[in-house]
């Protein structure tokens, strides 16, 4: 009985959820960040194309390949909280896109200045992500959307997870090369 009981809270808490703003708001940023993934896997891979190291490039080719696993598993998010999964533009994710671009723009091709800059556009996106995720991480948990939160708590770990290897080859010798290239 205290079990049926539970599930029966559980249910109301759910519907109440469901029908609330903050819902509301939980969905309207998860077509935010679907919109900023599917951008994300498209843009990748000029920017592996455009990296000088092996290293750098690898490291973007595998994020690209994670990105297409997140979009998968935010299809599941919103699977999981019976919605259809649909996108938003992201304005945050569109500028710091085109900075990428940017960066590649204005800096020379094949310098390790131009992989230094890549890393600070990479670094931006997945600071953006790490945000993001954490915020919907959190709604879902408070939405009662447990399923939800554990696959963008994955997602969360893989994005921090990024944004070390790229902190790591920073400081493993792009950046210290970089300061030695001339103009």
């Amino acid at each position: 009985m205290a079990t049926t009981k539970a599930k029966k809270a559980e249910t109301e808490t759910t519907e109440i959820a469901e029908e609330s703003a903050l819902n509301e708001l939980f969905i309207d940023e998860l077509k935010d960040i679907y919109w900023a993934e599917k951008h994300l896997a498209k843009a990748l891979p000029k920017m592996a194309k455009a990296a000088t190291s092996d290293e750098l490039r690898a490291a973007i080719e595998t994020h690209r390949e994670e990105t297409e696993n997140q979009i998968t598993r935010l299809e599941s998010v919103f699977e999981s909280i019976d919605e259809k999964a649909s996108a938003k533009k992201c304005e945050a994710m569109e500028g710091l896109l085109k900075e990428g671009e940017s960066i590649i723009e204005d800096t020379e091709d094949g310098s390790i200045t131009r992989d230094a800059g890549l890393i600070s556009a990479a670094q931006k996106i997945e600071h953006y992500e790490i945000a993001s995720y954490g915020t919907l991480k959190t709604l879902a948990a408070t939405l009662g959307y447990t399923e939800a939160a554990d696959l963008l708590d994955a997602t969360l770990q893989e994005e921090k997870k990024t944004d070390g290897l790229l902190t790591e080859l920073a400081e493993a010798g792009i950046n210290q090369n970089a300061k030695s290239e001339k103009k």
